[in-house]
């Protein structure tokens, strides 16, 4: 956990540094805020402008999708947190596999959610036909 925090780290510096740099070689004065506004801004916008188009086309066969999506992502957020939260405070073992382990129990927990509801929508269709 602690090389893959290393490693996305160092892509992001990587890029800061090179930004930094762009921004004085183009004769702007901007500070390290205004940059975090400006580049968290423009990813944003296009983050949101690709989601909606994502999520126009997928609301059309459903809306489970979407809920998903959105639920998988606060969790992978969630989860993060949890395994940092422990890396700082000393409590427990930071650890990628936690991270795994704890996103596969959300995906087995939806699979079977599923089938409930499947399973509730036949029957449903089931007692139907038989009235």
């Amino acid at each position: 956990m602690n090389s893959a925090l290393k490693f996305i780290t160092g892509i992001i510096n990587y890029f800061h540094d090179h930004l930094i740099l762009l921004s004085k070689l183009m004769g702007l004065k901007l500070n390290d805020k205004q940059l975090h506004f400006l580049v968290i801004g423009a990813i944003g916008i296009l983050l949101f402008i690709f989601v909606h188009e994502l999520f126009k086309r997928l609301v059309r066969y459903s809306l489970t999708a979407i809920s998903f999506i959105y639920t998988f992502t606060v969790l992978v957020v969630f989860v993060f947190a949890i395994e940092i939260g422990q890396k700082v405070t000393g409590r427990g073992n930071m650890e990628f596999q936690d991270i795994v382990e704890g996103l596969w129990g959300f995906l087995v927990a939806f699979a079977i959610y599923r089938i409930v509801v499947i399973l509730f929508y036949l029957l449903k269709k089931i007692l139907i036909r038989l009235r």
